[in-house]
């Protein structure tokens, strides 16, 4: 392979190609130095001049270009290393109890007749790295703040189940129970982080590869939001994320590092385990992902400590004066450094040192097991202390620790560096006498020759177990740790939703600027008003929520640099270091990571926020499914805003903006709180009842989904008698039927429910059928509570059969019943075995178009007149109707011709 400084230039940019010479025959002496020291000591000597020169440059604040990557040798000298403030002998016993117990509570639950796997060879590559933090840096909770937030690696959790094992935080019974979470509750314990499973321990679910970075960008960044607004003090929180050098392909995992380093967040730090393997594979065999992530982050201007080798390098690259070892560790690729955690001292005194007389020499006086030795820096308590201590002194920008390690560390010769390691589950019986000499174990052989492995705990009063409580406690208390020490909070009456509940009267609005106005009274609120935190993608102004930008201003750490291009207008864009509108750019994964953010500070710090995420309908739950996943795994809360809903609903943007299916994505995650409102005052109780379940006393861990619309409607003000528990739960009869002979039932979402009013009028006075119009507000609420019944009854066949909700509510209704939506037809198929008669549904199915609304409802045949036509195909199958009348309206509506319908409204982006 072909060496770095012949492949990839080591300076990028800001060359002085079109930069005058004002003193030619000084920069001649210069260039004459640079050859002479390159044609006298070579150019590694020069080489290194240069690397100086620049260093000394800077030190001088004279600008010279980024270096891209530097040499595969520690960032940090040996002489600028720090005291080790540990008891480094007492550290490593207690890491060799962690390592074993992982190990085996792995190993014992693959035991026959349980088999539910788990992954060694992650944690025993980065159990160093967590070991130091630990003991030295990982703060807790128990000061009152928030401590410290810990992303861990997920694959990496067994380690730290072991830990807490150690502190009596888990017992023997604990950890017997891993992934048997039902089957040996409440001892069991989860796969991975999961905070909804084990509340109390976990804080961030990271095990969705990529999403642990990128949230945790955003949780340092609200951390700082947080103070800047003065909710919390977090000034002493910093942000630790443990991530593998595989998961940094994960797009998410490096796709907004610039907004960190734009931010200047210095409480962030990347502690990236490069053990240079994929789960089944090395990362780069061919090239070197350490070099390759010191560019990218280096590029995106992080801060980067690069950990490389353990101290037992010192002494060689001390030696190293003509920088020929410097010269092997860049040229050596990461697949043959794999082969090295594989093979013998021997092969690599020939195939690492033996290549030049130089670098033979360097180890002539080492034994093979010493070069066998030869050890990683992130198996070295002292190298990782000095990075750490350095990435938390850090100012000005976040930092990245690029470490590196052997995957399946102290496993033995039969996991270490070997491809297959993440899938191997268990330990031989001579892998765990290997595994336990290694370790210093005192476990006997017939332990482990007789039944499963044993745990190995030295005792309450070791003085490995005393020195663990003792920095734990040093540090604020135990981690990791979840707590919710938030209060309810004081939620405004009535008042604040009476103009919503008004109706819009001769004006027509949209559903989304409907939501608005409920939130700028909410926003009001002297209780509860600076707890929301808005966040759109860009989007402001196409949302209706411009109108926000005087009072509650964008947060930008910075404030306003420059005079806004609208600074004359009355909505014109203001940032401010206080703002309370998170405008996180064209990306939805970034702004739900805030949303997520927001979401679980009522946890995190104590101090609940309100996050209110508005985003175009279509790229919410299909574009950034996963990270609501995570949302309702971090117990987070909040309104989510799917506006520009529908299928036939925004006009002219066509199929890749036609969303008619979020509300069935919804359906599938059950943290979801999902409705379909078509009215402000349905929203204003919807809004209300969300604040109840999430802010008020014995607080959900749900969160809120509102698709709303941009099509402009008149909105009826409040009926005298509403029905708000049917509007909560998802049902409830809008409009009674008051002409025509023949019942029917017509049951919309949405902004469906003025095409099934205008089908009511028509149906009485050209059809003589009377048909009520019926409201569903959440399709997926009543199937929810619909299966809830069911399973309750299949469980007590003893007690009296319990009656969905939605069939007590149309149980006295007389059928048919026709479903409309702008959703697909599976959303309201979703309840058609509950409903207690003939059912059939309309819906958009088959992708969106740019078009007039009206001709896209009459395409999918979801207008007024294909309702029409639903509700007399039905009577006619039940002999109410002649079957003639079918043919009949479809010629007199002209159905099979979509220019033959109404246009309906234009334009209407809030």
């Amino acid at each position: 392979m072909a060496s770095g400084s012949d492949r990839n230039p080591i300076i990028i940019g800001g060359l002085p190609s079109q930069v005058p010479d004002f003193d030619p025959e000084e920069t001649q002496e210069w260039l004459d130095s640079l050859d002479a020291a390159v044609d006298e000591r070579g150019r590694e000597r020069a080489r290194y001049l240069m690397l100086r020169l620049i260093e000394r440059a800077r030190e001088k604040r004279v600008a010279v270009p980024e270096m891209r990557s530097t040499d595969y040798v520690n960032t940090i000298a040996t002489k600028d290393e720090p005291f080790f403030p540990g008891n480094e002998e007492i550290e490593r016993k207690i890491l060799n109890a962690t390592r074993w117990n992982a190990a085996v509570m792995v190993s014992r639950a693959q035991r026959p007749g349980i088999g539910v796997g788990g992954h060694i060879a992650t944690f025993a590559s980065s159990a160093s790295l967590y070991d130091v933090g630990f003991n030295h840096f990982f703060r807790g909770k128990d000061e009152g703040d928030g401590g410290d937030q810990i992303f861990f690696q997920g694959h990496a959790s067994p380690g730290i189940y072991a830990r807490a094992f150690l502190l009596d935080r888990l017992s023997e019974r604990n950890l017997d129970s891993f992934r048997q979470e039902k089957s040996k509750a409440p001892y069991g314990l989860s796969s991975y982080p999961h905070p909804r499973l084990m509340p109390d321990f976990w804080e961030f679910p990271t095990v969705s590869m990529g999403l642990g970075p990128l949230g945790a960008i955003y949780q340092a960044r609200m951390n700082r939001y947080m103070e800047a607004r003065g909710i919390a003090d977090t000034s002493k929180s910093h942000v630790w994320a443990y991530l593998g050098d595989g998961e940094m392909d994960e797009p998410e995992s490096l796709g907004q590092l610039s907004i960190a380093a734009r931010e200047g967040l210095d409480n962030l730090t990347f502690v990236v385990n490069c053990n240079l393997q994929r789960l089944d594979g090395p990362v780069r065999g061919n090239g070197k992902i350490m070099q390759e992530l010191e560019s990218q982050f280096r590029g995106a201007g992080w801060n980067v400590i690069k950990l490389v080798w353990d101290r037992s390098w010192d002494p060689l690259l001390a030696q190293d004066r003509d920088g020929i070892l410097v010269n092997k560790l860049n040229s050596t690729p990461d697949g043959q450094f794999q082969t090295y955690a594989t093979e013998t001292g021997a092969y690599i005194r020939e195939h690492f040192f033996g290549d030049d007389q130089r670098l033979r020499k360097m180890v002539e006086g080492m034994t093979d097991d010493q070069i066998l030795h030869l050890g990683r820096g992130g198996h070295d308590h002292k190298k990782i202390y000095a990075a750490y201590a350095a990435a938390k002194a850090h100012k000005g920008q976040p930092t990245v620790i690029l470490a590196q390690t052997v995957k399946g560390w102290t496993l033995g010769p039969n996991f270490e560096g070997r491809n297959a390691t993440h899938q191997m589950k268990k330990l031989t019986v001579e892998d765990l006498k290997r595994f336990r000499d290694r370790l210093h174990i005192p476990i006997a052989d017939k332990e482990l020759e007789s039944g499963l492995p044993p745990y190995y705990h030295p005792g309450r009063d070791s003085e490995e177990i005393q020195y663990m409580h003792d920095r734990r406690n040093s540090l604020g208390g135990y981690v990791p740790t979840r707590v919710d020490r938030s209060k309810p909070l004081a939620l405004p009456d009535d008042k604040v939703y009476a103009t919503a509940k008004k109706g819009s009267g001769q004006q027509s609005i949209a559903t989304t600027m409907a939501f608005v106005r409920i939130l700028k009274d909410l926003m009001r609120d002297k209780e509860i008003g600076k707890r929301f935190v808005l966040i759109a993608p860009d989007e402001y102004r196409t949302f209706g929520m411009d109108a926000f930008f005087p009072s509650a201003k964008i947060y930008n750490p910075l404030g306003q640099q420059y005079e806004s291009v609208d600074r004359e207008l009355l909505l014109a864009y203001k940032e401010s270091p206080t703002g309370q509108m998170l405008h996180d750019g064209i990306s939805e994964a970034g702004c739900t990571a805030s949303l997520i953010a927001a979401g679980s500070a009522y946890a995190t710090h104590g101090e609940p926020l309100i996050p209110v995420y508005v985003f175009y309908s279509m790229f919410g739950f299909q574009r950034t499914g996963d990270q609501f996943w995570q949302m309702a795994d971090q117990l987070s809360r909040g309104f989510v805003l799917g506006a520009t809903a529908g299928r036939t609903t925004l006009t002219g943007e066509g199929l890749q903006h036609a969303d008619g299916h979020s509300q069935l994505l919804a359906s599938t995650n059950p943290g979801v709180v999902s409705y379909d409102p078509a009215f402000g005052f349905e929203m204003a109780h919807i809004v209300k009842d969300g604040l109840r379940r999430m802010y008020g006393e014995n607080a959900e861990d749900v969160f809120y989904y509102l698709t709303v619309y941009n099509e402009p409607i008149q909105h009826p003000a409040e009926p005298a008698d509403v029905d708000a528990e049917g509007i909560l739960k998802g049902l409830y009869r809008f409009a009674q039927g008051e002409k025509g002979a023949i019942p029917a039932q017509i049951l919309a979402s949405g902004v469906a429910v003025p095409w099934a009013i205008e089908a009511q009028k028509i149906l009485a006075e050209e059809w003589d059928v009377k048909a009520d119009v019926w409201s569903a507000t959440s399709w997926n609420e009543l199937r929810r509570d619909a299966i809830e019944t069911e399973e309750h009854n299949l469980l007590h066949p003893e007690e009296e059969l319990r009656v969905p909700y939605v069939t007590q509510k149309l149980q006295g209704a007389e059928g048919p019943f026709v479903a409309v939506s702008d959703w697909m037809r599976a959303v309201p198929d979703q309840i058609s075995r509950w409903v207690p008669g003939a059912y059939q549904s309309l819906g958009a199915d088959g992708f969106g178009f740019a078009d007039t609304r009206g001709a896209a409802r009459r395409f999918f045949h979801i207008d007024a007149q294909s309702i029409v036509l639903a509700v007399l195909t039905e009577l006619a199958k039940q002999g109410k109707v002649d079957r003639s009348v079918l043919k009949q309206a479809v010629d007199r509506y002209q159905l099979l011709d979509v220019t033959a319908a109404d246009p309906g409204a234009a334009g209407g982006d809030a």
